[in-house]
């Protein structure tokens, strides 16, 4: 069966990738593009993409839907409307493949018995590339041994969220092996608020924005005489693709949500 897939924000860095990738793909089918502004009538209008994308560019999720009918919606935008859109992508019986992070707790509660009345699949991944899933798996191993830990996230300098969803969640599934735990020196002073990070149940996480990254982080752990750091890169969009691709083809068997890589790997 032939996956009939729409992405919103095929104008961006990612969504541009992820275009060209579904496009060479013979199990899918790219039928609509999702877009918050006029900008042309088909992907082949823009100076972005060649002449013979000829997908349809949307700027209303229903009449997508009516028009092209997809499957699934990869999400690829930003975190003011995501939660939104995958709310309405649902309430439509299209599958969402979510790329964009900024959930609260709140909004993936709700997403996920939404999700579960509509007996619909819906992933949400804070980052596509396996090499970071398999970095967060290996600092929830490290953590039983080296309690003491720091994330360093560093990203482009026109990302919008800080810290990233990768570095949320890194420390989220650390902290299901580790728990709560205060480090450093109980008495330590910051001379300039916000040198230490953000606190996130006792460890910290540092967020870089610059110019000439893409993304990366490392996990830094400490211990008595000895210190582990557990790094990933992604030098260039096309890492996350391959996690795109598998999440389409995920999305397609399952009747919840998840988020998260790591819990279908």
């Amino acid at each position: 069966m032939t996956i009939r897939v729409a992405i919103a924000g095929a104008r961006g860095k990612m969504g541009m990738e992820a275009v060209h990738t579904i496009m060479k793909n013979e199990s899918m089918e790219l039928v609509a593009a999702l877009d918050y502004k006029e900008v042309g009538t088909t992907l082949a209008a823009l100076d972005e993409f060649p002449n013979d994308y000829e997908i349809p560019i949307y700027i209303n999720f229903s009449e997508l839907v009516q028009h092209t009918k997809p499957d699934v919606l990869v999400d690829l935008t930003n975190p003011h409307c995501v939660y939104e859109r995958t709310k309405e992508a649902l309430l439509h019986n299209v599958r969402p493949v979510v790329g964009t992070t900024g959930f609260t707790d709140e909004q993936l509660e709700e997403l996920q018995q939404l999700a579960k009345e509509k007996q619909l699949g819906c992933i949400i991944a804070p980052n596509f590339a396996i090499g970071a899933i398999l970095m967060m798996k290996f600092a929830k191993d490290a953590v039983k041994y080296f309690p003491d830990v720091e994330i360093i996230e560093m990203h482009h300098d026109q990302k919008l969220d800080a810290p990233s969803g990768t570095g949320i969640k890194t420390a989220q599934l650390i902290s299901q092996a580790r728990g709560a735990k205060e480090q450093g020196h109980p008495n330590e002073k910051e001379t300039h608020t916000g040198a230490r990070g953000a606190d996130f149940e006792g460890m910290r996480i540092h967020s870089v924005r610059l110019p000439g990254l893409v993304a990366h982080q490392q996990v830094l752990f400490g211990g008595t005489g000895e210190l582990l750091t557990i790094r990933h890169d992604s030098l260039n969009r096309s890492s996350f693709m391959g996690g795109v691709v598998f999440s389409i083809e995920k999305v397609m068997k399952s009747n919840t949500l998840i988020y998260g890589l790591e819990n279908i790997l």
